[in-house]
């Protein structure tokens, strides 16, 4: 694999680490701005809510710019938002800072994609993603409870400045690294990529992801004061705790790959829906022993994150059919409808904060992931009909295509 993945890989590794990494750092926060514990939540909230509406609008708008020359931008926009995160001297300045970043954030991965497929053979293009996409699965593993433990030993602050680095670092390997010819993929306007929402599969699909992958950042938002309030775990047990999380997500990843190939979309969120309900029952009990809470993480995290490959490999081969011209755009939305589901699930826990307390969390995520469950039984049963009418719409937005595959 040419270099410049590896670069794109410490971007998505930088990028992956500082969405998460405030989760362990809640209560800091909180305590050394003077806000609360909900309040303080808003910084995974609204980070994942600005990549959801921020993401589709930017990447229309800088749609006809060079995609090297954007890429090395975001990321010099990244890490200078990493500073300022770093040394704000309020709440106000560090949820601008974090609003900026998680825009920039979700265009690069936009583009980050379109750069890794035009290094290689149109064969090794899933390679390519899977290499660059590799450092936010290293984030979730190590960065993340990594950078938890040095706020706590350093500061809250001092995770920001480290992840600036990393981001510094991105920049200089992609302007060393990154081909100046590198090929463009053609423009996507805000028009087509709202088109797509038209149909309603994949409409579903996007709901699914939002409600079915949110339900878990109800709870894991607030693992922190969870853990520290509730268990009585030392802050050093938390990072184990967002170690094991990490870990476990990896496993998911894999294993929700395989699921899918097995079973197919529905079947497969359906058996997942049913072990995340299981393990949300689990945490009002667990959460009073260290080591069962531990356990019970562990299993939720494979849970949680089977999903992601799950649903992209269901929205791509909807997409396929529908959208063919389109793949990116359907593929950028379910990402939006991921985040979606980081902020609406964040927001919920937040608001139980705020009155019943932490010990209300798993039950709106057994709620939200009941809820998931019906829209995968009913909404994505076979259809004996032919695809929606909206196909066409989302066609003729494209243009007409002439290739040797004919008509979906």
């Amino acid at each position: 694999m040419p270099f410049a993945l590896y670069a794109l890989a410490v971007a998505t590794f930088a990028i992956g680490t500082t969405e998460f990494v405030v989760v362990g750092l809640i209560p800091d926060i909180a305590r050394d701005l003077s806000v609360s514990i909900p309040t303080a939540g808003l910084l995974v909230s609204l980070y994942a809510l600005s990549i959801t509406l921020g993401t589709p609008v930017f990447s229309a708008l800088t749609g006809t710019l060079p995609r090297r020359e954007l890429a090395i931008g975001l990321m010099m926009v990244f890490t200078a938002c990493n500073l300022a995160a770093a040394a704000a001297p309020g709440y106000t300045g560090l949820l601008l800072s974090r609003i900026v970043m998680a825009v920039a954030h979700g265009v690069f991965f936009g583009v980050g994609a379109a750069c890794a497929t035009s290094l290689v053979a149109k064969s090794r293009s899933g390679s390519a993603i899977a290499v660059m996409m590799g450092g936010l699965t290293v984030a979730m593993v190590i960065g993340v409870p990594l950078g938890s433990w040095v706020g706590q030993l350093f500061g809250w602050r001092t995770p920001f400045l480290i992840i600036a680095g990393l981001g510094m670092v991105a920049v200089l390997g992609l302007v060393w690294l990154l081909p100046r010819d590198i090929s463009d993929r053609p423009a996507v306007s805000l028009a087509v990529q709202l088109s797509i929402l038209g149909h309603r599969r994949l409409a579903a699909m996007y709901l699914l992801t939002a409600i079915g992958f949110g339900s878990s950042f109800v709870v894991f938002t607030f693992l922190s004061p969870l853990l520290t309030d509730v268990s009585g775990a030392s802050k050093p047990a938390v990072n184990i705790a967002l170690l094991l999380f990490g870990a476990a997500t990896f496993v998911g990843n894999l294993a929700g790959g395989r699921l899918s190939d097995a079973v197919g979309t529905r079947g497969a969120m359906m058996l997942l829906l049913c072990g995340l309900i299981v393990s949300f029952a689990a945490i009002p009990w667990a959460i009073h022993d260290e080591t069962a809470a531990f356990a019970v993480i562990a299993v939720w995290g494979i849970f949680a994150f089977a999903i992601p490959p799950v649903m992209q490999a269901g929205v791509l081969a909807t997409a396929k059919q529908v959208a063919p011209d389109a793949l990116a755009t359907a593929s950028g939305i379910n990402i939006a409808a991921f985040n979606l589901g980081i902020s609406s699930g964040s927001f919920v826990g937040g608001q139980l904060v705020k009155g019943p307390g932490l010990l209300a969390t798993p039950y709106a995520s057994i709620a939200m992931a009941l809820v998931a469950f019906l829209i995968a039984s009913i909404a994505l049963r076979r259809r004996s009909t032919a695809l929606d009418d909206n196909a066409v719409q989302v066609h003729s937005r494209s243009g007409p295509r002439h290739s040797q595959e004919g008509s979906p």
